[in-house]
């Protein structure tokens, strides 16, 4: 027997409570949001339906039948009490129901589906018999287990961000590594060795696990680790797609491990907090290339440089 428990609750909470759920013991989480069918007509040739836009969101979990269910709701509700200057607790609606084995193993599944999330790159559940046209590079996952399907603003824009800056043979470093999904994309796009890092034991797991579904990724090492702090290995590509308010605090470590000519990639930056995220960087050293919004999703590309030419202001 499974517990769902369903979160409603304003879009811009998205990043932090999904966050806090995995931190309470969720296995992973799904993102009901009507914003995800905008745009999207004919994908795949499939007509996605009609949907009412909403400003509200809807994360849903799983919890085994061995968690008190009333205990995750209550810790969740304490802990957006310190977070309530981003989202106000009092609009965040909890639901919860109990599920048989298979339909829990039914309702993951059906949230995921093949997704296309650039040029070159496609996501596809592990359980999906989907044959790659050419040229194009499929990363296996299995949702399930992890943190999402990958198909998140904030991942969509890491995934760009390492489309531009990679060219082939470069060290990659992983940072907030979750589902291993930028870890295997990396691998794909031809950097030479890569370095991930999570400080959850889980999310470590489940990273080394998806990239154990996906050919020729060798060269990932998935480790437990704060950040970059105690990290010593030198960097071509610094990656990370984490809460805005942790990034600042990996600016100083990213500078002092990427070459000359570098690249630092940020990720799951909310827009009010985008100013803050900037200031860190450039106080660190680094000179903003590129930056990417989707909705209220900000990311960044950021360089160690000595000529400021192709850079922004430069």
């Amino acid at each position: 027997m499974w517990q769902e428990l369903r979160v409603q609750l304003e879009r811009q909470g998205e990043e932090i409570v999904s966050n806090l759920l995995v931190e309470l013991g969720a296995q992973g989480v799904v993102i009901e949001d009507t914003a995800d069918y905008l745009g999207k007509e004919d994908l795949f040739g499939e007509i996605m339906p009609e949907k009412e836009q909403a400003d509200s969101i809807t994360i849903i979990t799983y919890y085994p039948e061995n968690i008190c269910i009333a205990d995750v709701k209550a810790m969740l509700l304490a802990r957006l009490e310190k977070v309530s200057d981003f989202l106000d607790p009092r609009t965040v609606r909890l639901e919860d129901q109990i599920l048989k084995e298979e339909d829990w193993a039914d309702n993951w599944k059906k949230y995921y589906e093949v997704a296309r999330i650039t040029h070159d790159l496609t996501i596809v559940p592990s359980w999906t018999d989907y044959e790659a046209t050419a040229g194009e590079k499929i990363i296996r996952l299995d949702p399930g287990m992890a943190f999402g399907t990958g198909t998140h603003p904030t991942t969509k824009m890491s995934l760009f961000a390492l489309e531009q800056v990679l060219r082939g043979g470069e060290r990659v470093l992983d940072v907030g590594t979750g589902s291993g999904v930028l870890s295997i994309a990396s691998s794909l796009l031809g950097a030479g060795d890569i370095h991930a890092y999570d400080l959850d034991e889980v999310a470590v797991r489940v990273a080394q696990e998806n990239i154990s579904l996906n050919a020729h990724t060798d060269n990932i090492t998935v480790k437990t680790g704060d950040l970059l702090r105690g990290v010593e290995l030198e960097a071509d590509v610094i990656v990370a797609n984490i809460l805005a308010e942790i990034l600042v605090d990996l600016t100083d470590d990213a500078h002092r491990l990427l070459k000359d000519e570098g690249y630092l990639i940020m990720s799951g930056i909310i827009a009010d907090k985008w100013d803050m995220v900037r200031s860190a960087a450039e106080s660190a050293g680094f000179f903003l290339e590129t930056q990417m919004i989707q909705g209220e999703w900000n990311a960044a590309i950021f360089k160690k440089t000595r000529d400021r030419s192709g850079v922004i202001g430069g």
